[in-house]
């Protein structure tokens, strides 16, 4: 199938985006989120003008653990555009990197796998009240949360976009798998604390597994909200690709 002008496709994407997310409410957000999608899934990493990237020599660590710990960030982020209904961007994650599990308050959400392979794992948020028993005692102090632990799915450019609602694979961990990974991402609206969409991190709470097989999915979950993690951050960089005006 012949490919578009590249500038024309990343535009057409942030169009779309702009026009689906403007009324979610609105009786052709269904179609107008479809269309969208579709548009997503023909996006490629030589569109933006990216490559798949190893840690640099400057970056390598001496001693265990990743190469780039404690040098550059495990994350990276270029900013494609932003209005008040959508941000568009890449997050670039560095080999063995992750971004733990997290939310996006009253927040729809796509994701598109552009190089490397991502393992994503989703959750729901259960209403208050839902859980048949009380949190383990390894909660701790901080505020408990219990969820339906959806789906933990690996992803390659191959791949349509993962997506996710106000209630549905809210909450999601990134992990880049052998390899370093790039996503193109799209949230609506924005992250944005002044209105009440500011991010919150988690970790699940569970005693040792009874076997050697993962426990099945999806089962229902307790997680305890924690700060940001020490080796967690995000750096900026410049996006390469073409222009996108809105």
């Amino acid at each position: 199938m012949p490919r578009d002008n590249m500038a024309s496709l990343i535009q057409r994407v942030a169009r779309q985006a702009r026009i689906t997310f403007r009324t979610p409410a609105g009786p052709a957000f269904g179609e107008n989120l479809h269309r969208l999608q579709q548009l997503l899934d023909e996006v490629r990493a030589e569109d933006l003008h990216l490559a798949p990237r190893g840690p640099s020599a400057s970056a390598a660590a001496a001693g265990g653990g990743p190469p780039w710990a404690g040098v550059v960030p495990p994350v990276s982020y270029m900013h494609i555009c932003e209005t008040e209904s959508f941000s568009m961007g890449v997050f670039l994650l560095r080999s063995g990197a992750c971004i733990p599990l997290h939310d996006h308050p009253g927040m729809n959400g796509m994701l598109k796998v552009l190089y490397g392979t991502l393992r994503i794992a989703c959750m729901d948020t259960l209403p208050a009240g839902a859980a048949a028993a009380p949190p383990p005692p390894a909660a701790g102090s901080g505020p408990c949360l219990r969820a339906l632990f959806r789906s933990r799915q690996h992803y390659t450019p191959a791949s349509p976009p993962c997506l996710l609602s106000p209630h549905t694979d809210n909450l999601h961990q990134i992990d880049a798998v052998d390899g370093p990974a790039a996503f193109l991402d799209i949230l609506a609206p924005p992250y944005d604390p002044q209105h009440g969409r500011d991010c919150h991190y988690y970790r699940l709470l569970e005693g040792p597994p009874a076997s050697a097989e993962p426990p099945a999915l999806p089962r229902e979950v307790w997680l305890v909200e924690t700060p940001q993690a020490a080796d967690f951050w995000c750096g900026g960089e410049p996006y390469p690709g073409p222009r996108v005006c809105l």
